[in-house]
C-alpha cells in the first residue's frame, strides 16, 4: 500500500447542498476516510440543464478536485452522474464512482412485485439513466419514473417538516401509488433529506432506497479493490474541507444541521477558473 496515497482525500462533488447525503453516509461508514467537497452552489440547480452544460460544470470541478490532491472521486449528483460521469471517467485516472449504479443494483434486487419507482430531477428523469439500468440487472421490471423538481428548493428552504411539502409530496408521489410500486429509489441526493416523510405518504409496504448510503458502501468496495483504503493512522486536525462556487455562509448553516461533524468554515472558490 501507497501510504500517503491511502492517507489523501475522497473528492465529493454535487451541484449543492445534495451531495451533503453523500458526504454523511461516508462519513458514518468509511469513518477514517479524509473528504473535499464541493458545491455548485452558483450554478444550481443542475437538473434543468442540459448534459453540454453538466459535462463543462464537471470537467471544471474535476480539475479543482485535483489541485487538491484527492485519491478517488464520487459524483455525488443523479444529474452529474446520468450525464457526464461516463465521460469523465474516460479522462481522468482517477477512480470514481456516482450514486445512480449503485441504488439502481439495490433496487432491482428488493422489489418482490417488479414495479420500481423512481423520482428526481428532470434531467435524472428524463435521462432514463435508472430505468436502463434496472432494466440492464432484469429486462422484466416494470420502472415508473416522475420528476419532483419542487423537492430541491422546499429541501434548500429547509421546509421539511412543512405542511406545504407535505401536500407536494402527496400530489407528486399519487401516481407512483397507483401504479403499485413496492420500492422507491430517492434519485435524487436532496430526497433522503425527505425520507421521513415520503416515507409515510407511500407506506409502510414500500421499500425506500437512498443510493447515498447505497454510494459510501460502494466507494469502501472501490477503496479496498484499489488498495486506497486509509488505514486510519493518520491524524489530520480537519479531515473535512468544504467548497462552493457561492453563498458559503448559508452553506454552512445547512451543512451544521445535517451532518455528524461541526462544519467551521466553507470556502468560496471561483470554480470558472479552472
Amino acid at each position: 500500500m501507497n501510504r500517503e496515497l491511502a492517507e489523501a482525500p475522497i473528492g465529493v462533488f454535487d451541484s449543492g447542498v445534495g451531495g451533503l447525503t453523500v458526504a454523511r453516509e461516508i462519513m458514518r461508514n468509511l469513518p477514517a476516510e479524509h473528504i473535499v467537497y464541493f458545491g455548485d452552489t452558483a450554478r444550481l440547480p443542475y437538473g434543468s440543464k442540459s448534459r453540454e452544460t453538466i459535462l463543462t460544470y464537471s470537467r471544471q470541478i474535476i480539475r479543482f478536485l485535483q489541485t487538491q490532491n484527492v485519491k478517488a472521486i464520487v459524483v455525488a449528483c443523479n444529474t452529474a452522474s446520468a450525464f457526464a460521469l461516463d465521460e469523465i471517467s474516460k479522462e481522468s485516472d482517477l477512480p470514481m464512482i456516482g450514486v445512480v449504479k449503485p441504488g439502481a443494483r439495490t433496487a432491482a434486487g428488493a422489489t418482490f412485485n417488479r414495479r420500481i419507482g423512481v423520482i428526481g430531477t428532470e434531467g435524472t428523469v428524463n435521462s432514463h439513466i435508472y430505468r436502463d439500468f434496472i432494466k440492464q440487472i432484469d429486462s422484466g421490471i416494470t420502472v415508473v419514473e416522475k420528476a419532483c423538481p419542487l423537492f430541491v428548493p422546499l429541501v434548500e428552504e429547509h421546509w421539511i417538516e412543512d405542511p406545504i411539502t407535505r401536500q407536494v409530496a402527496e400530489r407528486y408521489l399519487e401516481e407512483m401509488k397507483q401504479q403499485e410500486v413496492d420500492t422507491l429509489v430517492l434519485g435524487c441526493t436532496h430526497y433522503p433529506l425527505l425520507r421521513s416523510l415520503i416515507g409515510e405518504v407511500m407506506g409502510s409496504s414500500v421499500t425506500l432506497v437512498n443510493p447515498a448510503y447505497e454510494t459510501a458502501q460502494g466507494l469502501k468496495r472501490l477503496l479496498q479493490f484499489r488498495n486506497l483504503a486509509n488505514p486510519g493512522t493518520d491524524t489530520k486536525e480537519f479531515p473535512y474541507r468544504f467548497f462552493v462556487s457561492d453563498l458559503a455562509e448559508k452553506f454552512k448553516v445547512f451543512a451544521n444541521s445535517i451532518l455528524p461533524y461541526d462544519v467551521g468554515m466553507t470556502q468560496k472558490i471561483d470554480i470558472e477558473e479552472y
